[in-house]
């Protein structure tokens, strides 16, 4: 098996060949994740093969704001009114990399990226809005909890740091 280094997007990676399956997620990486970029209103991160420039996964992180309303009770008991927080706003991989259990290899390299950050922002949570229930499955797998009444799932920074600690 491969293994993939995450980069920062940038003009030289290739998009045009991306295809995760999700059709919402194909357009926004090619539509969107360079603007987002350059606007600071997200980051993305790619996966290429050595000497290839042309994407085979990527995600993308944006700092967010969580309101104590919008947590499960427990969680916003004794918090501020708000929380700072990562929103790993997309995770997806190319269908050439499907089924070689790499989604939780890219979503372990999303956390290292974000475990990085914390070190200098702090954040209390990572949230992701799942696309799908597929997804939300996915994410659940990997320790994630779900808001009830919505798509948007969260675990907490400590849990992350802790098991990337391991």
């Amino acid at each position: 098996m491969t293994v993939y280094d995450s980069q920062l997007l940038n003009d030289h990676h290739r998009l045009d060949a991306f295809d995760c399956g999700k059709a919402e997620l194909n357009t926004w990486l090619s539509s969107s994740a360079q603007h987002c970029n350059r606007n600071n209103t997200a980051r993305t991160f790619v996966w290429t093969e050595p000497d290839d420039l042309n994407v085979l996964a990527y995600y993308s992180l944006a700092g967010h704001i969580i309101e104590k309303g919008a947590l499960p009770p427990k969680l916003g008991r004794g918090s501020p009114g708000q929380s700072p927080a990562v929103l790993l706003a997309r995770l997806a991989l190319d269908k050439t990399l499907h089924g070689q259990r790499l989604g939780g290899v890219l979503l372990a390299d999303s956390m290292g990226q974000i475990a990085q950050a914390v070190q200098h922002v702090a954040a209390r949570f990572l949230l992701v809005d799942a696309i799908d229930e597929e997804a939300a499955t996915f994410y659940e797998r990997y320790g994630f909890k779900r808001i009830p009444g919505d798509n948007r799932l969260y675990r907490k920074m400590s849990d992350i740091l802790a098991s990337l600690d391991h």
